[in-house]
Order: C-alpha cells, then sequence, then structure tokens
C-alpha cells in the first residue's frame, strides 16, 4: 500500500510553479518583440523565430520528455528540464545577435519540453490515492496555466518598459534557481528498463523544423522555387520517416494504434487549426498595438490584460461546466466559430484606429472562443484513450496544438509580409498585412469549427451525466 507523501501540498506549489513559468514563457515575448526586434537586427518575417523556436522544440519533444520521465523518474526528468530552461534563458538574455537568441528559445523550449509531462506525473503520484485531493490539485495545477498567460503579458511589459527586453528572460533564473532548490519536496522514483526513440524524436523535430523554415522563406524565395519544393519536400520526407520508425521500432514514442482511439484524430485537428488561428492572433495583435496605434511595451502589455483576465475565468469556473452539461463537440465547434467571429473584427482594424473601438471588443470575442474550445478538445482527445494510454494521448494532443500554432504563425507571417507587414513606419501597409493575418485566421478558425461540427462524433451519452466536478478533475481546471 502506497503512503500518503505528508509534504504533497506543498510539492504542489512547486509543479503549479512550472506549470506557471512554462505558459508565461509563451505570453511574456510578446510584448516584448518590437524591442529585440531594433536591438538584435530581426527583419519583421524573421521575427517570428523568436516564438517559433520555442515553440518547434517544445512540441517537437513532448512525446521525448514524456517517455523520458517513464523511464528515468519524473524527479530527476523535472529537474533535468529546469537545468536546460535556466541555461536558454541565459543564453536569450545575453543574446547580442539575432541567430544566438533563435538558440536560446530553442534550448528553452526543450526544457519545457522536459518539465511539462514529467510535472504531471509527479502530480499523478502525489495525490492518485484520493480523487477528491487529485480534483483540488488539478484544479490549481490547472489554475496556472490561464495564470501564467496573464501574468506574462502584464510582465512583460513591465519589464521592457522600465529596465529592458533582456529581463523577460532574466526572470526564469532566479525563479528557476528556487525551483531546483526545492525539488527535495518531489516524490523520487527510481528508473526502469526501456529503449529511447531518439531516432523518432530527431525525425520529427526536425521535420517541423524545416517546414516552417520553408514557409518562413517562401516569400522571399518564391512558393515554387526549386529551394522552397526541396525544403517542403525535405521535410515531408523526415516526416514520413518519423512514421516509418514508429510503426518499425520496438519501443515507439507514438504508437500509431493510438489513432484508433475515438474522437482523438478529429480533436488533434481541431486543436492544430485552433493553435494556427489563435497564436497567429496573439503575435500580430502586439506589433499592431506597438507599431501602428503606437503604444509602449508596457501599455501593450496592459492592453491584453483584459482578453487574457476572460481567458482565466472561463478556462477555470465556467468552461468546464459548460463541458458537463452540453459536452465536448458543441464547445469545440461553437468555440471556434466564436474565435473566428472575433478575428473577423479584429480584419477591420484601421491605421487610425483605437483600442476601445479596434482591438478591445474583438479580443474578447477572441478569448471568448479560445477558452470555449481549448479544454473541451483536449478532453476529447484523452476521454477515450484507455488508461494506459492516457499520458500519450495528451501528450499527442499537446504537441499538435504547438505544431499548428508553427505552422500557422510561419504561413500567414508570410502572408502578412505579402501585404505590406515589412514597412516598418508605413501604417496603412502595416495595417493592411496585420488585418490580411486576421481574416486568414478567422478562416482557419471557421474551417476547424465547421470540421468539428460536422465529424466529430457526439460525446457519449454518459458524459452529459457527469457532475461538473467529476469533469473538473479529468481536464485538470
Amino acid at each position: 500500500m502506497s503512503t500518503v507523501n505528508p509534504r504533497r501540498w506543498w510539492a504542489l506549489v512547486v509543479l503549479a510553479a512550472a506549470q506557471f513559468m512554462v505558459i508565461m514563457d509563451t505570453s511574456i515575448i510578446g510584448v516584448a518583440l518590437p524591442e529585440m526586434q531594433k536591438d538584435l537586427g530581426f527583419s519583421q518575417g524573421e521575427l517570428q523565430w523568436v516564438f517559433n523556436a520555442y515553440v518547434i522544440a517544445f512540441g517537437g519533444l513532448l512525446l521525448l520528455g514524456g517517455r523520458l520521465s517513464d523511464l528515468l523518474g519524473a524527479r530527476k526528468v523535472f529537474t533535468a528540464g529546469w537545468a536546460v530552461l535556466i541555461a536558454g534563458s541565459i543564453v536569450a538574455a545575453a543574446a547580442q545577435a539575432a541567430w544566438v537568441e533563435v538558440v536560446g528559445r530553442a534550448v528553452q523550449g526543450t526544457g519545457g519540453a522536459l518539465i511539462a509531462p514529467s510535472a504531471m506525473t509527479l502530480l499523478m503520484m502525489l495525490f492518485g490515492h484520493d480523487p477528491k485531493e487529485l480534483g483540488k490539485a488539478m484544479a490549481l495545477y490547472g489554475a496556472a496555466a490561464p495564470a501564467g498567460g496573464t501574468a506574462g503579458v502584464f510582465l512583460g511589459g513591465f519589464f521592457t518598459q522600465w529596465l529592458s527586453w533582456p529581463w523577460v528572460f532574466i526572470i526564469y533564473i532566479p525563479i528557476g534557481a528556487a525551483t531546483l532548490a526545492a525539488t527535495k519536496l518531489l516524490p523520487a522514483v527510481g528508473a526502469r528498463r526501456g529503449a529511447v526513440d531518439v531516432l523518432g524524436a530527431v525525425t520529427v523535430t526536425a521535420g517541423l523544423a524545416l517546414a516552417v523554415f520553408a514557409v518562413v522563406r517562401a516569400p522571399g524565395a518564391g512558393w515554387g522555387s526549386a529551394q522552397t519544393i526541396a525544403e517542403l519536400v525535405g521535410a515531408a520526407a523526415l516526416l514520413t520517416l518519423f512514421l516509418v520508425v514508429q510503426k518499425t521500432v520496438r519501443e515507439p514514442l507514438m504508437p500509431l494504434g493510438i489513432w484508433r482511439v475515438p474522437r482523438l484524430g478529429s480533436a488533434n485537428l481541431a486543436m492544430a487549426l485552433l493553435g494556427a488561428a489563435w497564436i497567429p492572433m496573439w503575435y500580430f495583435l502586439n506589433l499592431y498595438l506597438q507599431q501602428v496605434l503606437g503604444y509602449g511595451a508596457f501599455a501593450s502589455g496592459a492592453a491584453l490584460l483584459p482578453m487574457t483576465g476572460l481567458l482565466m475565468v472561463f478556462m477555470t469556473a465556467i468552461t468546464a461546466r459548460l463541458l458537463a452539461r452540453l459536452g465536448a463537440k458543441p464547445l469545440i465547434g461553437g468555440g471556434l466559430l466564436v474565435l473566428a467571429l472575433g478575428l473577423l473584427w479584429l480584419s477591420a482594424v484601421q491605421p487610425t484606429g483605437t483600442f476601445v473601438v479596434d482591438v478591445l471588443p474583438a479580443s474578447l470575442v477572441a478569448a471568448l472562443g479560445m477558452s470555449l474550445a481549448y479544454i473541451p478538445a483536449m478532453m476529447a482527445a484523452m476521454s477515450n484513450a484507455p488508461q494506459e494510454q492516457a499520458g500519450l494521448a495528451s501528450g499527442i494532443v499537446n504537441t499538435t496544438y504547438q505544431v499548428g500554432s508553427a505552422l500557422g504563425l510561419a504561413a500567414l507571417t508570410a502572408l502578412a509580409t505579402s501585404q505590406g507587414a515589412d514597412q516598418l513606419g508605413n501604417l496603412p501597409a502595416l495595417t493592411d498585412g496585420f488585418s490580411a493575418a486576421f481574416l486568414s485566421a478567422a478562416v482557419i478558425a471557421a474551417v476547424g469549427g465547421l470540421v468539428t461540427l460536422f465529424a466529430m462524433r457526439t460525446d457519449k451519452p454518459t458524459a452529459t451525466r457527469q457532475s461538473p466536478h467529476t469533469v473538473d478533475e479529468q481536464i485538470g481546471v
């Protein structure tokens, strides 16, 4: 019989802090981008690599992080992840050239890919003995994600405006050191035998990176150029090799049989399109506020707080209860369509616009759509998986979201650049480029919503009879 860890609630603080920081890392950057662009010499098209380098490493290595956590012990991998994240933060903060900044961000993403799955494993080890305690722990852990997103927006603006942009990375160093010191609160688990699918991890990450690289360079090289075609073919070859490896190795990162789980495929498609619409919106909205409306970094971060606050409230207090009553399918499909409506509204931004008219109402509508769709899509991907494959299903859907985010941002940045978003100082041209990106993101979200409503299986009847508390426990909010 397992012994209840008497320090489990203190350990939860450490794990929630990790979740908070990993999510904050994706939001704290946005407000600092224009200042980083000026200091490091990024072009308008290259600037997205500050975000995509993190996302590609994080998304491409999540499954490997989960596998290493199983084999080496979750606490060891969690600790190693923080050490890697601190190292990447030091490189990113000290960068004096654009390529060094991108390397630092990729190292940060690698650390995040080790932290996220090991933290979830540790959480289950600490609280799996009692469903009620597990529900409370998951609620606190889940609330750390939107809280991290909200804090990132505010702190990114504060540091960039009143200190300097390197502080958005420096902040991770003392927090990471404190977390490393507190890892003794976490349960230790011995290593077990098993193989690590290194080739699978390398091929999927390299394939994704090459695909994004090809899309980023395509506007300059030409979509039909030999260079672009070769890069896209190479990316397709690497991703195909990944599938071959998963089919042939004894212990793959992603056993292909998992895709027979009902609704896993449709939920992952919804998550990919959700990421491809939401992350470009976040990225270009920051640029519009600063490069067109003339907001400073702090004011830009403050302008995004209503949107992130709405996300936090809905994700932690409302969406789970709606999920218990309505099921996942209508919330995912409806949420994506609401997101599309908000993005369509944003596409009407003007060079002489204002925050109250052009940004606030549309961003709140978009945030409402995101908050309705995200958790139900996660739940739909995991709910029908066998217990022994629930972690794998969770890792796949998180990876899919990151992949969709990276490819969506690359494609829409290429589109925005072709429409004038690279003409700094030319407010009408910048606005035309950003508007084109918002409109295209709206189309992506609308397609995701319609495909979900028409193609996803309806929830099992038992799902509608679950209490809100039960659903809260399952989805971790």
